[in-house]
């Protein structure tokens, strides 16, 4: 990837984007266990399945609410893609999680019990006090009945944004950030930085019996970058694992109605000069072009989906 010679400035992310094998049940799911609100049922097809790099289907899209952040369940009905590797751990880089704040991570996590979740981490977790960075977070990870990768997190009150502390009396508040699995941080920052023009918010070294316990891993030393776009709100998070190391790849023939599929949309002021920034560095283009002047599909130096769309 060359260096950018101009920087794209996204301004926010609009949403999370995550194929399901039935939207139906993963609505029942999304609502009744972590409590997240309907907003939308749309069924989109031509220029939208164009913008997905997938032609002549049918998707359905159900839009859901928690705080001010929202997620899309996408359907495709025409088409039946491949599930998540059931043997799928926290370092192979297909691996990407919503960061779902809570008030109450006991109550939250009892609330949980009821559904039917795969565990990653055995219980909630609390990040040691000798981690200057996330010191007292507790977090515990998990998977939806898709096999989709979830983390609930609680912040103490000198940690995570304002907003985190300022209205408390729902149990399930919103999403923090997305985290994904990357194969060199170095390398990620140069596209999420230098050349998306997020904002290094936060770093740290995560190690020891703690994120091993909340990783699922017999043993996990990761270096954790968070970043924010212009306007702050919803994050990424960068996962780059020093132990056990890189885990596998993206399959290159994945597809957006692969069950693994996830994409955060990113919003940017001008499109067109967005698209030319991208070609000028040589990222992978998943759309075959831009769509209607509103947007594009794109993949991060890992596989990772983002999609670009107008303000």
């Amino acid at each position: 990837m060359n260096i950018p010679v101009r920087t794209i400035q996204v301004q926010k992310i609009r949403s999370i984007g995550l194929t399901v094998i039935d939207a139906e049940e993963s609505k029942d799911f999304y609502t009744k266990a972590l409590l997240f609100k309907p907003i939308s049922d749309i069924t989109v097809e031509g220029q939208y399945s164009d913008l997905e790099g997938v032609t002549d289907t049918k998707i359905r899209i159900v839009t859901l609410q928690l705080g001010d952040e929202t997620i899309e369940l996408m359907q495709y009905l025409d088409i039946k893609g491949k599930p998540i590797p059931k043997d799928s751990q926290s370092n192979d880089l297909w691996f990407q999680h919503m960061a779902i704040v809570v008030s109450d991570m006991d109550a939250a996590y009892t609330h949980l019990q009821s559904y039917p979740i795969d565990r990653i981490s055995d219980k909630p977790q609390t990040i040691p006090q000798s981690n200057q960075t996330a010191g007292g977070v507790r977090a515990f990870k998990f998977k939806d009945p898709n096999g989709h990768d979830l983390e609930l997190i609680w912040f103490p009150p000198d940690k995570g944004q304002d907003k985190w502390h300022s209205d408390t009396e729902g149990l399930f508040l919103g999403i923090d950030h997305s985290a994904v699995t990357i194969a060199n941080t170095e390398q990620s920052l140069q596209f999420y930085q230098d050349i998306l023009g997020m904002q290094v918010e936060s770093s740290s070294l995560n190690q020891g019996e703690t994120q091993a316990r909340l990783d699922g891993l017999p043993e996990a030393e990761v270096k954790v970058t968070g970043l924010r776009p212009a306007q702050g709100g919803l994050g990424i998070e960068l996962l780059d694992y020093i132990k056990p190391g890189n885990g596998r790849p993206i399959p290159n023939d994945q597809k957006s109605y692969d069950i693994p599929h996830m994409q955060v949309e990113f919003v940017v002021n001008d499109i067109e000069k967005a698209v030319d920034i991208l070609k000028q560095n040589q990222v992978e283009f998943v759309s075959s072009q831009l769509v209607k002047h509103q947007g594009c599909l794109i993949k991060d130096p890992n596989g990772h989906a983002i999609l670009l769309i107008m303000q």
